[in-house]
């Protein structure tokens, strides 16, 4: 029978040239497309038809724990952004244990995260906007 691994340390995902780190507990990393690439139509006698949305923006979330250093770099871009409209960067997102591999040319931070603070460490969920997302979704090897 056949073992596949998957080990969160192999998902690397770099933001303008800089690898992320400090990542929460649980899920740390989702990413989606915005719209659905196809859209179906069933007309009044029956015939489906399909119309192509061609909305490749997507949106990516990251969670870290308050103490990742990540999140100074986050801040980075995001006040590059709010300062001087430069905070639009790359983003890969690729995990080297596996096949899956997610791109963008073109990523910002959509907004600073909650802040919140307690007896135990909190996290910072951060929200990055997508231009052009490419997917490559695929599976681990066996053991």
């Amino acid at each position: 029978m056949a073992v596949r691994t998957f080990d969160p340390k192999e998902v690397v995902l770099v933001i303008g040239g800089v690898p992320i780190a400090g990542y929460a507990d649980g899920t740390f990393i989702s990413v989606e497309r915005s719209s659905d690439t196809f859209e179906k139509i069933s007309g009044a006698d029956g015939i489906i038809s399909r119309s192509k949305l061609n909305d490749f923006s997507g949106e990516l979330t990251i969670t870290l724990a308050q103490t990742s250093p990540s999140n100074d770099i986050l801040t980075g871009f995001a006040q590059a952004d709010e300062k001087s409209n430069s905070g639009v960067v790359p983003v890969l997102l690729k995990d080297i244990g596996g096949t899956t591999v997610i791109f963008a040319a073109k990523g910002w931070i959509r907004k600073p995260p909650v802040v919140e603070f307690g007896k135990s460490i909190s996290n910072r969920e951060w929200m990055l906007d997508l231009a052009d997302l490419e997917f490559s979704v695929g599976g681990n090897p066996q053991s």
